[in-house]
């Protein structure tokens, strides 16, 4: 437990996952401090609720600190961090601090390889809307609630579960979601998809006894693992037999609305506005949860359809001259296949681009890459975003898998370099009534923000000749 009037100091404080962090805890009453290369909106909405924040790292900041937190990316030989064990103060990772905020509560912890951020999301605004009043702790901002974080007065707390590097072990939730488990981040599990499979089999086996795992029933692998949770175990599914199913899915644009049953009883109509059969399925599981939360289904249906998705999800930048622009964290190739398919019933043109992230994470999957793009009627790839220090790999190259893709899924595929050159293309290509999306887990989205306005002033000198 954290001891009140503790000073709890962030190294790399500007990300997501620790900003939000941050935030719960500035707005439990404790002092918060942190330390970043960069501020940025995050950083700057902390220091307006009351964290000192300072610039760049100094080992003299973590003094009179009663505990240290650190991101992933933050190394071991970090000044802050050295400074820390010195002095011995309790270092913890981002998880071991969401895990104590977690574990003594209600917590909704919800994992899997893709719909984390959208379901977590879906959960914490659906319990907002419906007075439940959760704290919550997200990996993106939600864009109705206008934030990635809050501490509320119940004693529920929701937030994601990152299965990449094992650190969702650190959790012990009263509910417990896996949306789907694939052959993701296999470099932190020994290159063996059994280890990954064996470490979510762990976290069920951790959801606490008078608990429930809410599980994806359409993913096989999901229903593998099942068996090992000591829980209650709820279903939900799109194609198959579940506790918690969809009829009836009609979608307008991108406006989806479906018939919504549980345990065998028609509970009503539910319309939520973002597209695709993905995020029925994350529906879905957002009214599991809050079923289970006492939450009477006319009150989740309506926190529903006020959700508009979390920021870089399917996150609409704009629209000019009716060209629509989108951009979205898509950085798989089964989250890539889902956003296209999704798209197509907007009947709409549809120019994409796609970012790959790491040398290695397009090594493992270029095979998988050049079968995602059917769906897309024009696709440019740029090149490869890499972190810092990760070295090239022979062979690995956008050039290489725009080649793939022409002979996998889609003849249309082109390379452009850098950010500026898509830009010109997408300029040269967009006409009205085509949606632009932008996908990738880098910052392929500065061409999303940069294109609207360069459309509305490419039409304003085209009305002026």
């Amino acid at each position: 437990m954290i001891q009140k009037n503790e000073h709890i100091h962030f190294i790399g404080i500007g990300g997501y996952g620790m900003s939000a962090i941050a935030r719960v805890l500035l707005e439990m009453g404790y002092r918060v401090t942190g330390s970043d290369v960069s501020s940025n909106k995050l950083t700057e909405a902390l220091v307006e609720k009351g964290a000192e924040i300072y610039l760049g790292h100094d080992g003299a900041l973590v003094n009179h600190a009663d505990r240290v937190v650190y991101s992933s990316s933050i190394p071991e030989h970090n000044v802050e961090r050295k400074a820390a064990r010195e002095q011995g103060i309790p270092v913890y990772h981002r998880s071991q601090m969401l895990a104590l905020l977690l574990n003594d509560k209600k917590g909704v912890a919800v994992a899997g390889a893709h719909g984390k951020t959208t379901t977590s999301s879906m959960i914490a605004q659906t319990m907002e809307e419906g007075a439940v009043d959760p704290s919550y702790i997200i990996g993106g901002e939600v864009v109705s609630l206008g934030s990635n974080a809050k501490a509320g007065s119940s004693d529920w707390v929701v937030a994601e579960a990152d299965e990449s590097d094992g650190t969702f072990l650190e959790y012990f939730p009263h509910i417990a979601v896996v949306t789907n488990i694939e052959p993701d981040h296999l470099e932190n599990y020994e290159g063996d998809f059994e280890n990954l499979k064996q470490a979510y089999r762990q976290f069920l086996h951790q959801v606490k006894t008078d608990g429930v795992a809410v599980l994806g029933w359409d993913d096989a692998y999901v229903r593998e693992i099942a068996s090992d949770c000591n829980a209650r175990v709820v279903t939900y599914a799109l194609d198959c037999p579940a506790d918690v199913t969809a009829t009836d899915i009609r979608q307008h644009l991108n406006t989806l609305t479906f018939t919504v049953h549980a345990y065998g009883k028609e509970l009503g109509e539910m319309t939520i506005h973002v597209p695709g059969r993905h995020n029925v399925a994350n529906a879905l599981a957002t009214t599991a949860v809050c079923l289970e939360a006492g939450m009477p289904f006319s009150a989740i249906a309506e926190g529903m359809v006020r959700f508009r998705g979390a920021k870089r999800r399917f996150q609409v930048i704009g629209e000019e001259d009716d060209i629509l622009v989108v951009d979205d964290y898509a950085h798989h190739p089964t989250e890539i296949r889902a956003t296209l398919n999704g798209l197509k019933a907007m009947n709409r043109r549809i120019l994409a681009v796609f970012q790959p992230q790491r040398y290695s994470r397009t090594h493992l999957l270029m095979e998988e890459f050049s079968h995602a793009f059917a769906e897309a009627d024009q696709l440019v790839i740029s090149s490869i975003y890499s972190p810092p220090g990760e070295p090239p790999i022979d062979g690995v190259s956008s050039e290489r898998l725009v080649e793939m893709v022409r002979q996998n899924s889609n003849p249309y595929a082109q390379f452009r370099d850098t950010k500026e050159e898509v830009e010109e293309w997408l300029l040269e290509q967009a006409r009205p009534g085509d949606l632009v999306i932008t996908m990738g887990a880098g910052d392929i989205w500065r061409v999303a923000h940069n294109l609207v306005p360069a459309l509305q002033k490419r039409r304003k000198k085209a009305n002026l000749t």
